[in-house]
């Protein structure tokens, strides 16, 4: 998101960036050169430059602190908009909490794959006061003038359909192995009667990067805390997720395996290891 903001966004200043793992921003400046990035010493230090303030972290404990932190800095005027995925009730918080210090907060969880951020062509969801979002840009998905934490719903809600679509591919590749007919010939299926994202993690799954990545593409902590906010927001509704019960199990397994390295598309190496095969498909 940052790279697409920096050479699309049409700044006639460097984009001020600050990642909390600072080898990340120094290589991100690497790539873009300093024409297009500038490191930020801290969050303080860059909201203090900045009009317009992007939030994207890993979850909600993670998105509640860098705000509290932006909020150290006089941030009247500014606008903060957070692209975590949080709680709904974690958004509606935030953004009462940026409100009362005189900024404006806009909700904008995103949608879509690594290649698709790369694009630059995620789907955004956009919600808050109508004049804040229009700030941002055109809400693709316009939630204007409602609650924060209704893009976030909307995003949760969204998200059950890729655990789904992630277990059961996972389900489909390893009974094709286990058939005799092999996986290669479930994601050519995949790819022309579905096409993508299935055949994004289709691919992910017999390519082995499910595993082989330094840093995972769909991180598992992430994964975990947004199943967990699908499940209590279903159980508040009296919604059944059956299928979802058994993604929190799967992933809870890939944690327990992977650790810090476990990866959504993970599944696959569970239900693998459930059919009597090794967890990692090329070894």
């Amino acid at each position: 998101m940052s790279k697409n903001i920096a050479r699309k966004a049409g700044l006639d200043k460097p984009l001020l960036v600050f990642n909390r793992s600072p080898t990340r921003s120094v290589d991100l400046q690497a790539e873009l050169g300093t024409d297009k990035a500038e490191i930020a010493d801290s969050i303080a230090a860059g909201v203090a430059q900045a009009d317009v303030v992007f939030v994207c972290v890993i979850d909600d404990k993670a998105a509640a602190d860098t705000v509290h932190d932006i909020l150290k800095t006089d941030v009247g005027g500014k606008l903060i908009v957070n692209c975590t995925t949080v709680h709904p009730s974690t958004s509606d918080k935030l953004g009462h909490l940026v409100e009362a210090a005189g900024a404006d907060y806009v909700a904008s969880p995103v949608v879509g794959q690594e290649p698709v951020a790369e694009d630059g062509t995620l789907l955004a969801l956009l919600s808050g006061p109508k004049a804040s979002v229009k700030r941002v840009t055109r809400a693709v998905v316009d939630l204007s003038d409602q609650p924060y934490g209704k893009a976030l719903t909307l995003k949760i809600v969204g998200n059950t359909l890729i655990f789904s679509m992630v277990e059961q591919l996972a389900e489909s590749l390893v009974f094709a192995d286990k058939a005799g007919l092999g996986a290669a010939a479930i994601h050519s299926w995949v790819e022309n009667v579905f096409g993508f994202p299935f055949s994004y993690y289709s691919e992910r799954m017999i390519s082995g990067d499910y595993y082989n990545r330094d840093y995972p593409a769909a991180h598992i902590d992430g994964s975990i805390e947004v199943s967990g906010h699908a499940r209590e927001l279903s159980h508040a509704v009296g919604a059944q997720l059956p299928i979802l019960d058994i993604v929190v199990d799967h992933l809870a397994q890939v944690k327990s395996i992977k650790g810090d390295k476990g990866d959504l598309a993970g599944i696959y190496g569970i239900l693998r290891m459930k059919a009597g095969l090794k967890y990692e498909n090329q070894e």
